[in-house]
């Protein structure tokens, strides 16, 4: 029963979230050399035994937070609790964050994860946790209260150490990217999700939690080390007064050799360390690419000072240069030349900017990046072209090697790619940080994602009953809903006159989404479809191109026989379209010539638009036409003479170019010539 307590907190435990996990791999690790000041900084505070502390790192994104934590924790993993130990080490547990990994942008998974790792380094507290959990089953539910959590998997294990460890240096936890918790989690009570509000409670939760952990009395001594980007409701929660007196700043001034220094992760300090990583990074391509010449100092300071002391900008330029598959020595080129122009503070954008910039199609290659950006989970590129379909999905794998210095794509293709950095997340959130003309109108990476996933829904989703009934809640809830709400479901549901069907209602999503391809016309005929027809939406698509294409074919023809065709006929829309080569060539067709021998049709033969298809395609259309002689005969004579329109055919103008058409000579042999020449009209 033990065994399967534990095997269950295995499964829930986020092996991806541990600090030197396959799934974070390349690791990034600060450069021997490099970042000595705040990593002694940090060495000497872990190492303080006077009482608990949460240290709290953080700086502007990319300037390596998640570096120095990675060698913290490979350092404090090196050290033994004590001489005799062969397992237990400093190193207690690691969670490190991320937005792009379901179960890492939560604290749902926090408390197990770390009890699982610490459990795993202390033999001696599994039992404890086993039992823990065998007593209350649902801790390990993600949606189980935090505070439970932490007391049951966290607190008690850590009270069972601290006799043990009384005379030992202190425990560390390390969690990064504490600014990437921002959980998307489903409410199924009320099918909304969290918004941004409830993102930073539960951040700022989670924070006065640890905090409130580190001050029981029964623990180790125990330092939690958490980075994260400077924001503002990070800032708020750690400068809290109930939370403020346990928490160690880091940037902070100290006093480093009798000298007044501020330990910084941007600070001017860092642009040597730039130096170094760059210079050792040059050396390593020379040692496998004996002709690339290497970089002069004068260039090597160049790429440094403009990487803007950041380091992910270093890094890029270096994934870019060195991406075995162009000429390093013209990328370097297009990096000298590129940094000339830079400007402190857009540094990784503008670099962004360059790098698709060398790819065959920029458009085309913001969009995939966009696509692998907005991803929940991350997915093998097969997948991701299976995902986007046949057409947006063809060119995924030779659009995405491009992009080898800003998404890692693993040699084996069964692993996802990833983006290496969260930057470029921040990148494609908002256009107007890609300067690149040519990106500003393709689709929302969401829209295509939308489509796509309709799409695969349309081919592959059984009858189901539970799309079926939330499809008719939406329905019943759009009904009421108010027309300024943003989230009113009224416009996108107003086509609806069925019950609605899941596939049906699918097919219509995606035709409403902007994916009208021919394949999906079949829709339109539908009552949805044709009640969509007479929506605002659906008379502007008709004046479209594809509307007018559509109305070229069988089902195109047969609805504007349909009393909400001629309707359409009569708008300004529809008086437009007739003047059109496809509203011509419909007025050729027997649908076409019943209707303008409606009263619609004749009302529109006296309209300018009537007169002036008379006078081009329309004469040669009634000449040649059989129906035209029956319209002479003695019925059609007396309908023609009361007719308004007939008078404007009869005169000079009209009457010289019915007789000069190759009609005439039919005309002039109809028996219903003598009548129509006898008559007054």
């Amino acid at each position: 029963m033990s065994e399967g307590t534990w095997e269950k907190l295995s499964q829930v435990a986020v092996k991806g979230a541990e600090h030197d996990s396959r799934e974070r791999q390349p690791h990034p690790k600060c450069l021997k050399g490099t970042r000595v000041a705040v990593l002694t900084h940090i060495y000497e505070l872990l190492d303080k035994k006077d009482k608990n502390r949460l240290i709290w790192l953080h700086g502007t994104a990319g300037v390596g937070k998640s570096a120095v934590a990675f060698t913290v924790a490979e350092r404090m993993k090196g050290l033994k609790m004590t001489e005799e130990t062969k397992i237990e080490t400093r190193l207690a547990g690691t969670f490190f964050f991320s937005r792009k990994h379901t179960k890492r942008r939560t604290t749902g998974y926090f408390f197990a994860t770390l009890a699982y790792q610490l459990a795993i380094n202390f033999p001696s507290v599994r039992k404890d946790v086993n039992r823990a959990i065998l007593d209350n089953p649902a801790l390990l539910d993600p949606d189980k209260s935090l505070r439970d959590q932490m007391e049951a998997l966290f607190l008690q294990p850590l009270r069972k150490l601290q006799i043990r460890l009384r005379e030992c240096p202190p425990l560390v936890f390390i969690v990064d990217a504490l600014d990437e918790c921002t959980p998307e989690s489903l409410d199924q009570s009320t099918s909304e999700l969290f918004d941004e509000e409830t993102s930073e409670s539960e951040l700022a939760d989670l924070i006065s939690l640890l905090v409130e952990a580190l001050r029981d009395p029964g623990l180790p001594v125990t330092y939690i080390l958490v980075t994260s980007r400077s924001e503002a409701h990070i800032h708020e929660a750690m400068h809290n007064e109930d939370v403020w007196p346990s928490v160690c700043e880091i940037p902070v001034k100290i006093f480093w050799k009798g000298v007044a220094a501020t330990i910084s992760l941007d600070g001017a300090d860092v642009d040597e360390d730039i130096y170094l990583f760059l210079e050792h990074s040059f050396r390593k391509l020379r040692s496998r690419c004996s002709t690339f010449p290497q970089p002069t100092k004068g260039q090597l300071v160049r790429l440094a000072s403009r990487a803007g002391r950041r380091f992910i900008v270093a890094s890029t330029m270096m994934k870019f240069i060195d991406d075995r598959h162009n000429d390093p020595r013209d990328r370097l080129q297009l990096m000298l030349e590129l940094t000339s122009k830079l400007l402190p503070g857009t540094e990784v954008y503008k670099l962004y900017d360059r790098i698709l910039t060398t790819c065959a199609d920029p458009s085309l290659a913001y969009l995939h990046l966009s696509v692998v950006c907005a991803l929940a989970d991350p997915l093998p590129i097969s997948q991701i072209s299976t995902l986007l379909g046949p057409s947006q999905g063809r060119d995924v794998e030779s659009v995405l090697v491009q992009l080898r210095s800003v998404i890692e794509i693993p040699s084996d293709s069964r692993f996802p790619v990833n983006i290496y950095h969260s930057s470029v997340r921040d990148y494609v959130s908002h256009r107007s940080n890609c300067t690149l003309r040519q990106v500003q109108y393709i689709a929302s990476p969401h829209s295509l994602l939308a489509v796509s996933s309709l799409h695969l829904m349309v081919q592959d989703i059984p009858d189901c009953s539970g799309l079926l009934n939330a499809l008719s809640a939406l329905k019943r809830y759009s009904q009421v809903m108010e027309s300024h709400n943003p989230r009113s479901l009224t416009p996108s549901l107003s086509f609806m006159v069925q019950r609605p069907d899941p596939m049906r209602a699918l097919i219509a999503l995606i035709w409403l989404r902007g994916n009208r391809g021919s394949e999906l016309h079949f829709w339109l005929e539908t009552l949805d479809g044709r009640a969509w027809l007479a929506t605002h939406g659906g008379k502007e698509w008709l004046l479209i191109q594809q509307g007018k294409n559509w109305l070229k074919t069988k089902g195109g023809g047969e609805w504007v026989q349909t009393q909400d065709g001629r309707d359409w006929l009569q708008t300004q829309g529809g008086q437009d379209w007739l003047q059109t080569q496809g509203g011509g060539d419909w007025l050729w067709t027997q649908g076409g010539r019943v209707w303008l021998q409606t009263l619609a049709g004749r009302v529109w033969l006296q309209t300018q638009g009537g007169e002036v298809w008379l006078q081009t395609q329309g004469r040669a259309s009634l000449a040649a036409d059989p129906g035209w002689r029956r319209l002479a005969a003695d019925p059609g004579r007396r309908r023609l003479a009361a007719d308004p329109g007939w008078t404007r055919l009869a005169a000079a103008q009209g009457w010289r170019r019915l007789a000069a058409d190759p009609g005439r000579a039919s005309l002039a042999a109809d028996p219903g010539r003598a009548s129509l020449a006898a008559d007054p009209a």
